[in-house]
């Protein structure tokens, strides 16, 4: 301990204190109880500090003992699995200890210290190690292998290193120049963890979800926000993302939202069934929950400790995926504790620097060569939840111009039962052009068309939408009219997916093209035949339209599409005249 002081002033969740000698972002204790904080402002002989708990009944004269220490995140074995709340606490210990309202000043290491682990070394006395060399491995769950690391600060030659079944604090080896070795390390949550190089975002985080692969993808080591209104299915994307995106670690951070919607969360991720391994879900998931009637500093720090863990697994070579739900509560907890600190405020009242925090939280994703020369990832995928589903708020405005993706929510298409409600016309996607290479040779070369050709017809439905609504559909030319049919064709067949069914629920590249090129199938029928003076209702009419629809559903998608083709093909010569 570096030393001792004493409360000054207290107001909410900010401490004012003297007497002590911190760096910026030292973690403190306050109080009788050690209630833990962070030093964010420094004002001669007063530190202020942000306190993660209740600061009710804390008085002028309490004492406070500064750690010389930032506030750190404990990285090893275990961490899978764990519920951890805004500072590594674990959350089952916590309850365990104390019940379900947990007492303040409670704390416990984030890593359980009397579990032991079988370590296998892979590498040997004598081997030269770079900072952040793969030492070994630990079988952590039936999903993941843990790939124990030296720290990002520590390189050298191996003296000693043993195999064997150790807890996290045992020293598992030696470097000659003396310095022990663990299974565990610690590192600063705020300080992103360091790598080699940066690479291009060109392979995609494939997720199984139509609207976001086929028109709106992301990439591995991207960026990406969920907008969208209470009840548009922020959380269920969320949900879906986690399940069936081809990122091998997942870490989930519930950050201030409601504590029904963290309870729900809580209750279904161990209930939720990994599909590509049968493993439960949660056996490659960390979850950190951070309610909304939790302290607003722990909030703040939820997302710099749910981040540092997703680099750790990022450099053991793993591709991550973090979902935050939702950075709408994390700016809020900034917005308030700027208040207290009596800052100038920005727009509707959110600090001055709301971008820039948002920025720096962000930029900590990417697709990177580690350290140790592996390839890992973190993708970063964020809720906002703006009032009223208003995009025009401070929080949503500043997201989008950071990230590359935006997956606009819609509370009209939920309205509608049309999920995934995600509005085709305001989305994007900017990762098109460096991602289109790999589509083009991994799933075929007319998708990238496919994709543009889709995008065309619903804009010019939109388009064509304002008249339909002046006049009816019934004055519009045959050929407009065919083209609203072609488009809602691709809004139910296409756009839309049940979640809760077993085929619907994911869908493979390969069939995202098939169900394309059947949709574009049918367009240049149609049109062949409307052009052969077909009546327009005899061509809407066709039972093959109806029959497509159902092929998303069967579990022998190729078996059925190919009786719709079949089907199509015969009855669309009928109408022609034998194929005139």
């Amino acid at each position: 301990m570096e030393g001792t002081g004493e409360v000054h002033r207290v107001s909410g969740p900010v401490v004012t204190a003297t007497g002590i000698t911190p760096k910026m972002y030292d973690v403190v204790f306050v109080g009788d109880e050690g209630l833990m904080g962070e030093v964010i402002e420094l004002h001669g002989s007063k530190s202020v500090i942000q306190v993660y708990e209740d600061t009710s009944g804390v008085r002028p004269g309490e004492k406070v003992v500064d750690t010389a220490a930032p506030l750190v995140a404990e990285l090893g074995p275990g961490l899978i699995r764990s519920i951890y709340d805004g500072i590594q606490r674990p959350l089952p210990v916590l309850a365990e200890r104390a019940g379900d309202y947990i007492t303040r000043g409670l704390t416990a290491p984030g890593l359980d210290r009397s579990k032991s682990w079988e370590f296998q070394p892979t590498v040997k006395a004598g081997d030269k190690l770079v900072p952040g060399s793969i030492i070994g491995t630990v079988e952590e769950s039936e999903s993941i292998t843990h790939k124990v690391l030296l720290p990002p600060t520590v390189g050298g030659e191996i003296q000693e290193l043993r195999g064997g079944s150790y807890q996290v604090e045992d020293t598992i080896g030696t470097l000659t120049d003396g310095t022990k070795v663990q299974l565990m390390h610690k590192w600063p949550v705020r300080i992103s963890r360091p790598y080699q190089e940066k690479l291009m975002p060109d392979i995609p985080m494939l997720t199984g979800q139509r609207i976001l692969d086929g028109l709106f993808p992301v990439a591995k080591g991207g960026t990406a926000a969920i907008p969208g209104p209470f009840g548009s299915g922020k959380t269920v994307t969320q949900h879906q993302l986690a399940k069936w995106s081809d990122a091998q670690v997942v870490t989930y951070i519930g950050c201030g939202e409601r504590g029904n919607e963290m309870t729900e969360v809580l209750k279904e991720f161990p209930k939720l069934e990994d599909p590509t391994t049968g493993n439960p879900l949660m056996a490659r998931t960390v979850l950190i929950a951070n309610t909304s009637n939790m302290p607003v500093a722990a909030r703040e720090a939820s997302v710099y400790t749910g981040i540092t863990i997703a680099e750790y697994y990022r450099d053991m070579g793993y591709s991550v995926s973090l979902m935050a739900d939702s950075t709408s509560r994390w700016a809020e907890a900034m917005r308030e504790i700027s208040s207290r600190l009596e800052e100038m405020p920005g727009e509707e009242g959110y600090p001055a620097y709301l971008a820039g925090k948002l920025a720096a939280f962000y930029e900590r994703s990417g697709r990177v060569t580690t350290l140790g020369g592996d390839e890992g990832s973190v993708t970063v995928v964020g809720a906002v939840s703006p009032p009223g589903g208003d995009f025009s708020e401070p929080v949503t405005q500043n997201t989008l111009r950071i990230v590359k993706v935006f997956w606009a929510l819609d509370a009209k298409l939920a309205n509608r039962r049309h999920f995934p409600a995600i509005n085709w016309l305001t989305s994007y996607s900017l990762y098109g052009n460096t991602l289109d290479p790999w589509f083009n040779e991994n799933v075929g070369p007319e998708f990238v068309q496919l994709r543009a050709w889709l995008m065309n017809i619903l804009q010019r439905e939109d388009e064509l939408q304002e008249i339909v609504q002046l006049v009816g559909s019934d004055a519009l030319p045959e050929d407009q009219q065919l083209l609203l049919e072609v488009a809602r064709l691709i809004r139910e067949y296409f756009l839309q997916q049940n979640a809760f069914h077993e085929v619907d629920t994911y869908c493979s590249m390969e069939k995202q093209l098939k169900m394309m090129q059947a949709i574009r199938r049918f367009n240049d029928m149609a049109f062949r035949a409307l052009k052969e003076r077909v009546p327009l209702q005899d061509i809407i009419s066709v039972t093959s339209k109806d029959e497509l629809t159902k092929t998303k559903f069967e579990a022998d998608f190729d078996g059925e599409l190919q009786k719709v083709y079949d089907l199509m093909d015969k009855e669309f010569e009928d109408l022609i005249g034998g194929g005139a």
